[in-house]
């Protein structure tokens, strides 16, 4: 399925808390892209209910210089219990700007909303 275009918009407070909380890991080009949030913008949807979303970073900014087009942060999510229910992933364009917040949910429910940030660990209710 093609993502649905939508009337550029900014970063909502789940979106942005999300991916400040990835963000916050050290690795090369963090804090480069840690820069773009500000000028980030939410230009698609993955699907008419769906959290997932393409990204585009409004220049001028600085980018990044990761060498694969995926955030290397491992961003497992688990419910109040403690069971692995998926993964935010963060995509690039090219290694340089954000491009894409994907939950990738294992569970048989489909997210309608993106897991909250509590104790340093993203949590997704059961």
């Amino acid at each position: 399925m093609a993502p649905l275009s939508i009337d550029p918009r900014s970063l909502n407070a789940d979106e942005r808390a999300v991916l400040e909380h990835i963000l916050s890991a050290e690795f090369d080009g963090a804090s480069r892209l840690r820069n773009q949030l500000d000028r980030t913008e939410v230009t698609a949807a993955w699907g008419p209910d769906s959290v997932s979303v393409d990204l585009q970073v409004r220049e001028p900014c600085e980018h990044a210089a990761l060498s694969t087009e995926l955030v290397p942060v491992d961003a497992h999510v688990h419910d109040p219990s403690g069971a692995y229910v998926g993964e935010i992933l963060v995509w690039t364009d090219r290694g340089a700007t954000l491009a894409a917040l994907e939950f990738a949910c294992v569970t048989d429910e489909m997210p309608t909303s993106l897991p909250t940030v509590m104790h340093g660990r993203l949590s997704w209710p059961s």
